[in-house]
């Protein structure tokens, strides 16, 4: 069980990973990703989440030069969108991305969406990316077990990450089970239930018998489940508060609780479902 914030898990290729890292989605460009990404760095946070559409790489690269952190120290991850997939397309956009944030390489690349008919393409760019030495790890993001599948069947190699939605009302246990058996690690975006869950009245129980916040809760639920987790907070104080998580633990009991929680909700689109 990790212990702090730069505490780290390796993934299947030997390369290492903070398992809490900070999310800039919906985070606007410009100063408040520059602000948010300086104020994580700053709490300890080493790991930054991005995605081209997010359209805050910029200030994400900003961030970075301006905290003065070696590049080496740091895990910087982003992701290929979906109008941008296929072969050559992503192998442009991965480029562009670099650019943007002003990097040499990337530590972690992803496929965003599992676009029908190119994801395979897509992943076949990966691979050369990764044989080429220019990012140091490749994954997928929003992938069912049966889009893992028809990629094993199509590849060379198999990702490092699957990064979905996932929450106590959406646990995705027989995909964790699945990346479990296939050495992949699942990564949690929305794991505050984009802030639905805060008023739970189990996880307000749990969060009040130990002097702790619901999102803290949720954060600590996610890393005893040996799952990689990142939160998203505009505010100085709760990107804080999102990492103090290690002067507590959940008991058996309350794990289980929060288990019992689950009822299969996605608050955000389905990866069978998408129009964008």
């Amino acid at each position: 069980m990790i212990k702090n914030v730069q505490d780290i898990v390796t993934l299947h290729n030997g390369v290492k990973m903070p398992q809490l890292g900070f999310g800039v989605f919906k985070v606007e460009g410009g100063s408040q990703t520059v602000e948010s990404v300086k104020k994580a760095l700053e709490v300890g946070y080493r790991a930054i989440d991005t995605a081209a559409v997010y359209k805050n790489e910029e200030g994400v690269g900003q961030a970075i030069r301006e905290s003065g952190i070696p590049r080496e120290d740091l895990f910087i991850t982003s992701k290929v969108w979906n109008s941008d997939q296929g072969y050559e397309s992503t192998l442009k956009a991965y480029e562009e991305s670099l650019k943007r944030l002003g990097l040499e390489y990337l530590d972690l690349y992803l496929i965003h969406w599992p676009v029908k008919g190119k994801f395979n393409d897509t992943w076949r760019a990966l691979e050369k990316l990764y044989k080429d030495g220019k990012v140091r790890s490749i994954g997928v993001s929003n992938f069912h077990v049966h889009h893992l599948e028809d990629l094993f069947a199509n590849s060379e190699l198999k990702p490092v990450i699957d990064q979905v939605e996932l929450h106590p009302r959406l646990s995705h246990q027989e995909l964790r089970d699945f990346c479990q058996k296939h050495e992949i690690k699942v990564e949690a975006w929305g794991p505050l239930g984009q802030g639905k869950l805060i008023e739970e009245p189990t996880l307000k129980h749990i969060a009040d018998k130990h002097g702790k916040t619901t999102a803290q809760v949720l954060i600590r639920w996610h890393l005893q489940h040996d799952i990689v987790v990142i939160p998203k907070s505009v505010t100085p104080s709760r990107i804080e508060e999102n990492a103090q998580v290690f002067d507590f633990e959940l008991s058996l009991d309350e794990m289980n609780q929060i288990d019992s929680l689950n009822l299969n909700e996605r608050f955000g689109a389905d990866p069978d479902n998408f129009n964008f």
